[in-house]
């Protein structure tokens, strides 16, 4: 089902960023052949990262509206599209990930489920016990105990994943579709069980805080390009077409010293003048250990305007509020900072997201 809006806007028409000649879009749907092995090519060890000239850090309204246009990939993998830069995990791509594993360690990016209320955290997640033995009563030949879970996984709170039809920009959803789609039902397009037949993809962490030489990074501090830059020539490491990436600002690790603070207020993370490098690298998967955006915004009257650029424009799924401090660790110790990424969504039909405990292989 696909309830059009406004019309839809062209292919990273006028992009602003200058993209070699030698780097195609590699639009093709995971199943592909040829296509598939074309974009891996292009993704492969020896890839060559386009130049992208950075916008201005000083953006307008009508600035990021024309970077929603521009930085589009609304028909990129067809009209009916609904899986979005996820397309970009070509067989071949996910065989890569695979041959990054080589120590056999597994590290959680899950952050323990918050059951205490706080500044970050409005809606804990509640258990409730099911059968609890009577320490009274005799015991029977058999015997079990379950539990019920309540949680409201989106916000800054828990670990999840949101699906490309959380978001909308001016009445639409990822691909053009209306969000007069949404009813009491869900969503009946680009919902979240596309992808329960798991991600599995090269994984890569952007450790901020340890580029800057500190524990972790004061909310409100904005990430620039040349940070992430920065980053990838001090570690060695090269993001490419396919990669699910995340960034670290080190929120967990101010919490656990100084305490829970408004974060929905005051965050941490990626400055909209990124979005053109992230277009770019064709990068499949964004994530970080807050919801990903600069809070403000720097951008007078823009909420989120990184979640618009990534989920409604790019078709990019976001792992918000993962616990990146066990990975930070054992990248550093193991001087790695690529590896095997591996997370499977709650395959909940019309779903605008999951609680998901992604995994990362070394």
């Amino acid at each position: 089902m696909r309830v059009y809006g406004r019309r839809r806007a062209g292919v990273a028409a006028g992009l602003v960023v200058g993209i070699a000649a030698t780097v195609a879009c590699g639009g093709s749907a995971p199943v592909s052949g040829a296509p598939a092995a074309a974009a891996t090519a292009q993704a492969g060890p020896d890839y060559v990262p386009p130049e992208v000239t950075p916008p201005s850090r000083d953006l307008t309204q009508a600035d990021f509206d024309q970077m929603m246009a521009d930085l589009s990939n609304w028909g990129r993998w067809g009209d009916d599209d609904e899986l979005g830069a996820a397309n970009l995990i070509t067989p071949a791509k996910r065989l890569e990930a695979v041959s990054l594993v080589t120590e056999g360690i597994t590290v959680s990016l899950e952050h323990p489920l918050i059951t205490e209320e706080a500044p970050d955290v409005p809606f804990p997640f509640q258990r409730r016990m099911l059968g609890v033995p009577d320490p009274d009563a005799e015991p029977s030949d058999y015997g079990s105990v379950s539990d019920n879970y309540t949680i409201s996984y989106h916000g800054y709170s828990h670990s999840h994943i949101d699906a490309l039809c959380h978001i909308f920009y001016k009445g639409q959803m990822y691909n053009g579709v209306s969000q007069n789609a949404v009813t009491e039902d869900g969503c009946p397009n680009a919902s979240i069980i596309n992808l329960h037949g798991g991600i599995v993809t090269r994984g890569v962490l952007m450790d901020i805080p340890r580029l800057k030489g500190v524990d972790y990074l004061e909310p409100g501090t904005p990430i620039y390009q040349e940070d992430l830059e920065a980053f990838e020539e001090m570690a060695g490491v090269t993001v490419r077409p396919g990669d699910a990436v995340f960034i670290r600002t080190g929120r967990w690790a101010r919490r656990a010293e100084l305490g829970p603070w408004a974060v929905s207020q005051e965050a941490a993370g990626l400055h909209t003048s990124t979005m053109p490098w992230v277009r770019a690298r064709d990068i499949a998967f964004l994530g970080s250990d807050t919801a990903l955006d600069v809070v403000p915004s720097q951008i007078e009257g823009v909420r989120l305007p990184v979640h618009q650029v990534t989920i409604v424009a790019l078709g990019v799924d976001l792992f918000d509020n993962q616990d990146l401090e066990a990975l930070a660790e054992t990248a550093a110790r193991l001087n790695r900072w690529e590896f095997m990424l591996v997370a499977g969504p709650l395959a909940v039909e019309t779903g605008t997201g999951s609680p998901v405990n992604a995994i990362a292989i070394f």
